[in-house]
């Protein structure tokens, strides 16, 4: 396409790595069914009772959840116990050229499939001011020594200590004269302060000092590169990007109900989050559990009872795995994002699983998606778990969701990547391998 750069050779190598990574998998593949198409089926066929055993064992209960377990432990055994040892090796490797070729892909196609958003150039901050929480993502403020850096960048630093009101400072900010506003910490306290900027018309400069950071990942920034993102108070660009409600609160990433809603509301969620699950799972996805109350519209005008799972997004996710919430392509769209999952207890769970580890969420049954500009939870119960930027909340219901299309102007350093994963990752094997066989003759990827 004009205007973009042939690719390195940095990127052709690893455009050969991916192509050869992924034709030796098929081709060890195929040549292991030819050999030995017993072992082979009997293998996969033993990792998929493993898998399925070992979901049972967490959802039930008692005596059946230590049959279930060791079931899946003699799978495994019996996996490993095959006649032909070398069964049990290829189909490592095979999953790990995958992988390889995985990886080597997105450093071949880089960001060629991007579509950037609109960005202009603006000029230094006239007064900069950074919010920081010291406590947020393990103390990356004192960690990256964002202070010290602030100060030397002409920013104003204001830490927030214990019993501070985060909102009620940045409005102070703002009525001294701040005319960008910047945030260090995690994504609940991002939408806080981004929701004054918005509201003030102020730029906004959002600084990944959280743990998880997906605000900062959708919008192109370098997580690990935390005290980079101070750049933006100087020379940079700004785009704007919208923001989701729910009622009266703003936040940028998604809110959750249903399973994992309530398993974060656990005392002890924080601190042993494998024991929290392990002793909830039985009665949110087990055999004899009921589905939270959730009634809400589906996009065709039916009326749905409940799900397991809601995740209402600010934005649409690209959403592979239930593991991580996944990423966006764009912040722009004025739609929110909404999935629902509704898991049938009895059959559904191998498929769910198998999907889960494959990648392919969005081709489970019970897996939908859309978009919207509104989206209204009902419900009989006086409060619902909700999770909202990864605070855990009780709300009485209707719980009304909302979408403010280019609300917040936000800054970003000139030097940063600027693509979030979604937007650079290629959609199915299809377009993966001509984005690859054009990269590796000498052209973009797209």
């Amino acid at each position: 396409m004009p205007g973009m750069q042939r690719p390195s050779p940095r990127r052709r190598i690893c455009a050969a790595a991916a192509l050869a990574a992924a034709c030796g998998a098929l081709a060890i593949g195929i040549g292991a069914v030819v050999r030995n198409p017993l072992e082979v089926v009997s293998a996969v066929l033993l990792i998929a009772i493993a898998v399925a055993a070992g979901w049972d064992a967490l959802v039930r209960r008692g005596y059946r959840r230590w049959f279930a377990a060791a079931l899946a432990v003699a799978a495994l055994g019996a996996t490993a116990a095959l006649p032909d040892l070398r069964t049990f090796a290829v189909l490592s490797l095979v999953i790990g050229l995958v992988v390889v070729s995985a990886a080597a892909t997105r450093v071949a196609v880089g960001q060629d499939l991007s579509v950037g958003p609109i960005a202009v150039e603006v000029p230094p901050a006239r007064r900069g001011v950074l919010l920081m929480n010291p406590r947020s993502g393990g103390g990356k403020v004192a960690t990256f020594g964002l202070e010290e850096r602030a100060r030397r960048a002409d920013v104003e630093p204001v830490l927030l200590g214990p019993g501070d009101d985060l909102r009620a400072l940045a409005e102070k900010a703002v009525a001294d004269g701040a005319d960008v506003l910047g945030m260090a910490g995690g994504d609940g306290s991002q939408a806080v302060v981004a929701d004054v900027a918005s509201r003030h018309g102020v730029a906004f400069v959002c600084v990944p000092a959280g743990t998880r950071n997906h605000f900062a990942l959708d919008l192109g920034l370098d997580r690990a590169d935390v005290a980079a993102a101070l750049d933006a108070f100087g020379a940079a660009v700004e785009r704007r990007v919208d923001l989701a409600t729910l009622g009266d609160r703003v936040f940028v990433n998604n809110a959750s109900l249903g399973v994992y809603a309530t398993v974060v509301q656990s005392a002890g969620y924080r601190d042993a989050k494998v024991t929290t699950v392990a002793r909830q799972l039985p009665e949110l996805l087990g055999p004899d559990a009921k589905r939270p109350d959730l009634r809400f519209t589906r996009p065709d005008g039916t009326e749905q009872t409940s799900a397991d799972i809601v995740l209402v997004s600010n934005g649409r996710y690209r959403l592979d795995h239930l593991s991580a919430f996944g990423s966006r392509e764009h912040l722009d769209e004025g739609v929110l994002g909404v999935v629902t999952l509704t898991v049938d207890r009895a059959t559904d769970i191998p498929a769910l699983v198998s999907a889960e580890m494959t990648g392919q969420l969005s081709r489970f049954r019970g897996y939908r998606s859309w978009t919207t500009p509104q989206f209204v939870v009902r419900s009989a119960r006086p409060l619902l778990d909700v999770g909202v930027d990864g605070e855990a909340l009780r709300l009485p219901p209707p719980l009304v969701f909302g979408i403010r299309p280019a609300a917040l102007r936000v800054r970003l350093p000139v030097t940063a990547p600027g693509a979030p994963p979604a937007s650079v990752a290629p959609r199915g094997a299809r377009q993966a391998l001509l984005a690859l066989l054009l990269v590796l003759s000498g052209e973009p990827a797209r």
